[in-house]
């Protein structure tokens, strides 16, 4: 060994310990922005001040298991800017939790989710969930599907593939997988629609349905009847945390204007000064419950015991005429009703059955349509004329 070379091996010495120093320090974490040939990877870590203060120790993400209460969790929702998603979304952030959304915006819209933006405990990403995706998240609520006839009717190969290639089952196959990487909870928004046109009323979750497998509402039934299913075998076949919500007629404000569900056109109809469609006679009955008392069941079925299907409705009964009326009351005494031809496979009745919900979850819906409709009327005004009766951001405290 030369003299030379003696001499150089202190400072050979010390450079490699300044090295491990430096990289013990700053542990190098994947570029979410590098681009993969095959698979969209975004990692995303906790942001909190406990991972902060560990990461010179143990840069490893230490995740909150699903299910436990009182702590900040990360929470993943699919369909997060849309109608009910963004109002999921305030209430988790109004808990403190971290929330990332994910929207390919087809139906939802950013305005909805505008006033978290610069929150650091949200992030939205606009992703089709029918491409798989990579997060390090404790819960994942799945809401991304089209639920508006409008839009299911629309492109109904892209709705059932949107359970079968798209949002209903490739996209929840996608979610179940990503829940089963990381262990964490599952919970898949699905409807009353897969009662069909029920010959029990009302309906409770034992019943198994009465669906036209070919008609032009199938794309959704029949999508929203496999995604339960991929749930339910994922939760046997692979040990994951699933829940299962059937969610009934749901209005309140940021519901999409024109988008073919009932109370929503009405409300347009009425404020535009337009007579309110009825299809039918009339007499065919649903239930109509506001999105804050969704929003709560949501949580309560993701943080309790009890994998479901649960269903998430009000029971209070209402015909279409008597839904015109209650909007007549709200905005326009004079506003006109025009009889149309009916729908194919329009349902008779429809209303849920909530015992279960209220006997396992301790839930059941507080705000009546009439106390319900003039908080949706205001946010339709407003987005519609600009009124500055109208609220400003589609809050629930509108009045």
């Amino acid at each position: 060994m030369s003299r030379a070379f003696r001499n150089r091996i202190p400072f050979l010495l010390v450079g490699i310990a300044i090295s491990a120093l430096f990289f013990h320090t700053f542990p190098i974490v994947a570029d979410s922005s590098e681009p993969s040939a095959t698979l969209p990877t975004r990692r995303v870590l906790l942001e909190d001040s406990s991972y902060a203060t560990k990461a010179t120790s143990k840069p490893d993400v230490v995740r909150v298991p699903g299910g436990v209460k009182g702590r900040r969790k990360r929470i993943v929702v699919t369909g997060g800017a849309g109608f009910v998603g963004s109002h999921l979304v305030d209430r988790l952030i109004e808990r403190g939790d971290s929330v990332i959304v994910i929207d390919n915006m087809f139906t939802g819209r950013k305005e909805n989710v505008l006033h978290h933006l610069r929150n650091p405990n949200f992030e939205l990403i606009r992703h089709d969930v029918v491409e798989p995706i990579l997060l390090e998240v404790d819960q994942i609520y799945h809401l991304a599907c089209p639920a508006s006839p409008v839009h299911y009717k629309y492109n109904p190969v892209k709705t059932i593939i949107s359970f079968l290639k798209s949002t209903n089952v490739m996209g929840t196959l996608n979610m179940l997988g990503l829940a089963k990487r990381i262990n964490a909870r599952f919970l898949l928004t699905s409807t009353s629609e897969v009662y069909g046109d029920p010959l029990q009323h009302p309906q409770v979750e034992t019943y198994w349905g009465n669906v036209n497998p070919i008609g032009v509402r199938s794309c959704y039934d029949e999508g929203k009847r496999v995604a339960e299913t991929l749930s339910m075998d994922y939760h046997r076949g692979a040990g994951i945390e699933v829940r299962i919500a059937r969610i009934f007629n749901t209005y309140g404000p940021r519901m999409s204007i024109d988008d073919g569900r009932v109370v929503s056109n009405f409300v347009a109809q009425a404020l535009r000064k337009e007579p309110m469609t009825v299809y039918g006679d009339g007499k065919q009955t649903r239930s109509f419950q506001f999105v804050s008392d969704l929003v709560e069941g949501l949580m309560r079925l993701m943080e309790g015991d009890h994998v479901g299907p649960f269903n998430l409705g009000n029971p209070g009964e209402f015909t279409m005429l008597e839904l015109a009326q209650v909007v007549q009351e709200t905005i326009d005494k004079n506003a006109k009703i025009e009889f149309r031809p009916n729908t194919e496979d329009d349902p008779h009745k429809r209303k849920p059955d909530i015992s279960k919900a209220k006997e396992l979850l301790g839930w059941q819906p507080t705000v009546s349509l009439r106390e319900g409709l003039p908080r949706m009327v205001s946010d339709f005004r407003q987005r519609l004329f600009g009124d500055s009766k109208g609220s400003l951001d589609g809050s629930l405290s509108a009045e």
